[in-house]
């Protein structure tokens, strides 16, 4: 089978698992990786058909790194590099969304200095499928760093979108794995599995290594029933299990919930009941825009009850039209309307699919439920579906839009007895029944916070995987195996990177603790003008308030302030009054104290002295 690799890398790759078969190198000019964007990938070896090595003893003993770099102890930006030798490749690099502490940070990156830091050694990204969480950071990424990237068909078009954004389409070589191939990195080679989850084209993976076999599942369900008719490769993950498993990590999301995860052909059922009941009047549906399956139910209703339908949010329609390009969405000619002409159609005609089944701010939704949205105005007769569950933290957002739109009149679903919505994520069985196939020798819960990956760790125990052999990891640490142990060794950089605007990494925890005080006290500025030839105050001091208090209810407060400044400059030397920072620092404690005696507050203070 052929490869696609970097000339580079394989001839820094020569005598670590060669065939000695002829390969054919991609070359790394702009040109030729603009046409190599969804391109099919290379498959040199097959999972059981790997070569061997005249040493083959010694490098079944060779240890193999296993580096967390995200998605550890948190929900999103799941990064993972496994490290053989002189080989390294990242597994999927996502972004996760700001606590609420986090004010005015738009998203959240893993730390990628490691991997910058080690950048010749890196062969490839494989992604295990289109989510922000596993794909978001790309980009970022990608902007410091050019290697080669690996995944399924939906999962690259949806990357390459993002690329677009960011003006690096072209630039970076795309490459299409299907279910059941495998790609070589280096010394190891990793084996893309089928799963289900809630977005198409998701995969697991099997990670041949010198070390023994680990299994990486994704995030993943058991659907014995899927939308696209293509069930988790069980078959598979039994086959790697009677080969031998070394390690297995596992979505960790679901732990805490006992039983199976139900199969995305319930909400369908429900989405029929529900347009029944919605006759004669508007249908709005939110959900999550890489729900493509879901997005697909609702076409299938809306044809049968002679609906069009009409997308709003820009990730919505960027989904929906990456999916229809590729074949994912199976769309009646017509059935899709233009958002323009959406009102020549009667309202009891229209579904409309939009963004904001989370309450966020600024979703299609929510300003909906603001009436602030251009388009739609919600009125009675208007039937609105929330195919969502809110995500932890997400609950009072949520709420704050479904109350909007009820006191608009509209009839709103989004309990879930209505079942119109499943997850994508494992129940307590199905991760029962991973484990039971794998049987892996290891264990490495990931994908959770901490409560989630103890459950799962507790699930292993149950299934007999001693304790010792579990592993609760942490970002950063660096787990080694040589295939008969495995401990912690190191640790290397890890955290969190903060995206506000175009600034990356410039917002820290400095930054935030500004920001936060200023948002729970306000900020008070003091403004003085002293000449300084003869170190005479000739302005202020001026005092100014924002977010603090109003000053025309709160002049006896400023006087006095004002008051207690002049005092303070005025018992100043001349000496005192030419060290800038020494006199801002008084004035600060000077009104600090006062403000609080008064207040009980503590404002931020800002002296600025203008030099005349």
């Amino acid at each position: 089978m052929n490869e696609k690799e970097n000339p580079k890398r394989n001839r820094q790759n020569s005598g670590n698992g060669n065939t000695g078969k002829k390969r054919y190198y991609k070359k790394k000019n702009p040109a030729s990786t603009a046409k190599s964007a969804l391109t099919p990938a290379a498959a040199p070896h097959t999972a059981d058909k790997q070569p061997r090595n005249a040493n083959s003893k010694e490098i079944k003993r060779t240890p193999v790194k296993i580096i967390p770099l995200g998605g550890l102890n948190e929900i999103g930006k799941n990064m993972t590099v496994f490290e053989c030798c002189n080989d390294m490749f990242i597994l999927d690099c996502g972004l996760a969304f700001p606590d609420s502490d986090m004010l005015g940070v738009d998203i959240v990156l893993p730390d990628f200095t490691y991997v910058e830091q080690n950048i010749d050694r890196v062969r490839g990204i494989v992604l295990t499928h289109g989510h922000e969480d596993h794909i978001g950071g790309l980009a970022y990424l990608l902007k410091k760093v050019n290697v080669p990237i690996y995944g399924t068909r939906l999962t690259l078009g949806l990357v390459d979108g993002k690329l677009k954004e960011h003006n690096l389409s072209g630039k970076v070589s795309l490459n299409v794995v299907e279910p059941k191939k495998t790609v070589k990195m280096g010394c190891m080679a990793v084996e893309f599995i089928k799963v289900n989850h809630s977005i198409p084209d998701a995969v697991g993976m099997a990670i041949h290594t010198p070390a023994g076999i680990i299994v990486h599942t994704g995030d993943f369900k058991v659907d014995y029933t899927p939308i696209d008719g293509q069930s988790i490769d069980l078959a598979r993950f039994g086959e790697l299990g009677n080969r031998g498993v070394l390690a297995l990590m596992a979505d960790s999301t679901n732990a805490e919930r006992p039983g199976f995860t139900h199969t995305e052909r319930t909400v369908g059922e429900s989405f029929d009941k529900l347009f029944k009941k919605a006759e004669g009047k508007r249908i709005i549906i939110a959900t999550f825009s890489s729900n493509i399956h879901r997005v697909q139910q609702i076409i299938n209703c809306a044809e049968r009850y002679g609906r069009k339908i009409a997308v709003f949010g820009r990730s919505m329609i960027n989904v929906i039209n990456t999916a229809i390009e590729l074949g994912y969405l199976d769309v009646p000619k017509g059935i899709i309307i233009d958002i323009e002409t959406m009102n020549r159609y009667e309202s009891e005609r229209i579904v409309l699919i939009t963004t904001g089944s989370q309450g966020e701010p600024m979703s299609a939704l929510t300003r909906m439920a603001m009436n602030d949205h251009k388009k739609v105005n919600i009125t009675p007769m208007d039937f609105i579906i929330i195919s969502a569950t809110p995500i932890p933290g997400n609950e009072k957002y949520v709420t704050r839009v479904v109350n909007q739109l009820m006191k608009s009149g509209a009839e709103v679903v989004y309990e879930a007895m209505y079942e119109v919505h499943v997850s994508g994520h494992a129940c307590q069985e199905e991760l029962k029944l991973m484990l039971a196939l794998t049987k892996p020798k290891f264990f490495i819960p990931v994908h959770g916070e901490y409560k989630h990956l103890k459950k799962h760790a507790d699930l292993a125990l149950q299934m007999g995987i001693p304790a010792e052999n579990i592993f609760l990891a942490d970002i950063g640490n660096v787990i080694e195996t040589d295939g008969g142990s495995m401990r912690v060794t190191s640790k290397v950089p890890a955290g969190r990177v903060l995206v506000d605007g175009l600034g990356v990494g410039d917002v820290g925890a400095i930054v935030l603790r500004d920001r936060k005080h200023l948002s729970q006290d306000g900020l008070i500025i003091i403004v003085i003008g002293i000449e300084t030839a003869t170190n005479t105050i000739l302005t202020g001091p001026e005092i100014i308030s924002r977010g603090f208090v109003y000053v025309r209810e709160s002049e006896e407060l400023i006087v006095e302030s004002k008051n207690i400044i002049s005092d303070l400059l005025y018992n100043c030397s001349n000496a005192e009054l030419k060290e800038w920072n020494t006199l801002k620092g008084k004035m600060r404690d000077a009104l600090s104290d006062y403000i609080y005696q008064k207040t009980k507050r503590s404002p931020m203070i800002l002296p600025i002295i203008m030099e005349i």
